[in-house]
């Protein structure tokens, strides 16, 4: 007599583990220039904003740290402190508005900076394509 039951097949597909795995072969895929440049466009346009965003976080941060204080010197030692807690609030108000104009001035300028390059990978990138 004969065992059949070892003669049996098993196959399991997983839609998830598939997409993993072409997700793994592609970052060992030499990538087509195309898409390259296209990830360097996008790279150099963020990169424009980034170092106004980091600056005005910080600018913004800081001015609410110090208003705090400036608050805390005229609610807490008001008799003493007042008129040095209104100053120092004032400064952190200060700090606090001009954070979104110091934003815009760097952008601008980190723009003007990068123009050159990205127009010219963007006349690449639209010339490929006719």
């Amino acid at each position: 007599m004969e065992d059949r039951n070892n003669d049996t097949f098993e196959y399991t597909y997983s839609a998830q583990r598939q997409e993993e795995i072409e997700n793994i072969k592609k970052k060992y895929l030499p990538r087509e220039d195309t898409e390259d440049k296209m990830e360097q466009l996008r790279h150099l346009d963020r990169s424009t904003a980034k170092k106004g965003t980091v600056i005005s976080i910080i600018m913004g941060v800081a001015g609410c740290l110090i208003l705090g204080v400036g608050m805390c010197c005229t609610m807490v030692w008001g008799d003493r402190l007042f008129a040095l807690g209104v100053a120092v609030g004032l400064i952190g108000i200060c700090m606090v508005a001009g954070a979104y104009p110091v934003y815009s001035r760097i952008t601008k300028r980190e723009r003007q900076r990068m123009a050159p390059k990205i127009l010219k990978l963007a006349e690449e990138l639209s010339d490929k394509g006719k």
